[in-house]
């Protein structure tokens, strides 16, 4: 093995162990996590929520045991992933250790230690970005017409993963028309390989349209519930945050993608970055939206930063460690790597960076993200215990106030409950073929006082069994209803009302 090899087996080795040890086993996954690996068990050419490539490896979660650690496996393998594909830009342009082990060591000590932690889209979603980013660059330089093909392929996954990624094409497609690159447009190998690409993703456009295209039903609500409140000047800021031991190793590159001769031909890469994040800025997108844009630049400036720094050694060094020192004050708040107890013990750093905001508005104990990793477990085995003393467990239907419940039911229960709610993607997955003659209700806190006054009528028997206790946890009160012997109908009342909340 070279001396290359082994640094950057040893990095990677790194990312996969930093992954693990920033997350205590305290947490539980996280609620969005819990609809992600449901869906392996409905697997379809899409969802309410997202695409359906998250869907598929979470079937592989599954094979490999469907356990805490094979869900933290596959994001931190993302991650990792887009450590050699970064390595191997800087490779393609020209660079040398240094200028590897400088754009390897900023995105490891980054904001992807946190993404990765996490089994959603996003970390297959930066992944893409950069392996298009990188996959352009190759072509530009050999004018190979197979990378084309390679690009609307791996667009075409990053498309089945997340929709964000037709937002690099929309910055690309102007930046190149503004540089030499124009005549790329003029290749009809781009337009077979748009065909290749569209010839792959149509399977999710006709399950869209067959389904009333609830991408847009989706992105409605987005902005009148979330996206509403973003604010522009923040979602800047935010932009500094995410690889902010980096930044002038980014603006190196960017100054080199104007000035430096031998980046001349990827100039076209400045003008992506501008147009992509004015749209970003205009759509008042989340910031987390644009993340997959920087790791390419990171690999551009590590080249510019080799070259003419070459003699400034002193220099080099204290650019190499700037990602590290930049990582120890986001050790202290940016990862659950402290017990709840210990966080709630001790705010004060957590609440000058507001991180103890919640989106109502309130501070609370942990940050939400985290208090959203805790209490699973415990509503699970109460559920469990309710279940098996249901009178028939066969027609008992669980039935919950949202995803991260009925998900994390269905993933951590010993009774092979198939819990359901009206909330997301479950709204598709009830079984009305089996008669249900009893319920478990899961109310969340604030929505349980009218529980046993409006639902307890049409059953012979009604009763609270146990709640969420957990004192840190966002699900804390939740509470568990039991009724049993319906008077009515359950399974044509059920149909009812999901017909009503379908959109």
């Amino acid at each position: 093995m070279t001396k290359r090899s082994a640094i950057l087996v040893g990095l990677v080795t790194l990312k996969f162990l930093l992954q693990y040890v920033l997350l205590l086993p305290d947490y539980d996954l996280h609620r969005d996590e819990f609809l992600h690996l449901d869906q392996a068990n409905h697997l379809d050419w899409g969802y309410l929520s997202v695409p359906p490539v998250t869907a598929w490896f979470a079937l592989i979660i599954r094979w490999l045991g469907n356990s805490a650690w094979a869900v933290r496996f596959v994001p931190a393998f993302f991650g990792a992933l887009t450590i050699l594909i970064v390595w191997k830009t800087v490779e393609e342009l020209k660079g040398n250790l240094f200028a590897c082990v400088l754009a390897a060591t900023g995105l490891l000590f980054s904001v992807l230690l946190r993404i990765n932690q996490l089994f959603q889209p996003n970390s297959l979603d930066i992944l893409c970005w950069t392996s298009l980013y990188f996959v352009l660059i190759k072509y530009i330089n050999s004018k190979d017409n197979r990378w084309l093909y390679v690009f609307a392929a791996v667009f075409a996954v990053g498309f089945l993963n997340k929709y964000n990624i037709v937002f690099l094409l929309i910055g690309l497609f102007p930046a190149l028309l503004l540089t030499q690159q124009r005549r790329l447009l003029l290749n009809r190998h781009v337009y077979l390989a748009l065909g290749v690409s569209l010839l792959l993703v149509m399977p999710n456009l006709i399950w869209q349209y067959q389904h009333g295209f609830p991408v847009i039903h989706h992105m409605r609500l987005l902005v009148q519930t979330q996206l509403a409140n973003v604010n522009r000047v923040d979602f800047l800021k935010e932009q500094i945050l995410f690889f902010v031991g980096s930044w002038v190793v980014i603006i190196a590159g960017l100054y080199g993608l104007l000035f430096y001769k031998p980046f001349l031909a990827y100039r076209s890469f400045f003008f992506a970055l501008l147009f992509t994040l004015t749209t970003f800025t205009i759509l008042k997108a989340k910031g987390y939206y644009a993340i997959g844009i920087y790791p390419v630049y990171i690999a551009f400036g590590a080249v510019f930063i080799s070259v003419k720094l070459q003699s400034a050694v002193w220099i080099r060094a204290t650019l190499m460690v700037i990602p590290v020192l930049f990582f120890i004050p986001l050790y202290q708040v940016a990862f659950p790597n402290k017990t709840p107890l210990e966080i709630a013990q001790h705010p004060e750093r957590y609440k000058k960076l507001g991180l103890l905001r919640w989106e109502d508005g309130q501070d609370h104990q942990l940050p939400q993200d985290f208090a959203d990793m805790l209490g699973w477990r415990e509503l699970a085995a109460k559920v469990d215990a309710a279940y098996g003393r249901s009178p028939d467990p066969e027609k008992t239907l669980v039935l919950c106030d949202n995803y991260g419940q009925a998900g994390a039911i269905n993933y951590y229960t010993r009774q092979d409950i198939r819990a359901v709610t009206f909330n997301a993607d479950y709204i598709n997955w009830f079984d009305l073929d089996k008669p249900y003659s009893h319920l478990i209700r899961i109310k969340t806190a604030g929505a349980v006082a009218d529980e046993l006054k409006e639902t307890g009528p049409l059953f012979v028997k009604g009763f609270v069994t146990d709640s969420v206790r957990s004192s840190f946890a966002r699900e804390q009160g939740t509470t568990i209803f039991v009724f049993e012997y319906a008077k009515v109908d359950i399974n044509r009342r059920l149909a009812n009302e999901i017909k009503q909340e379908r959109w």
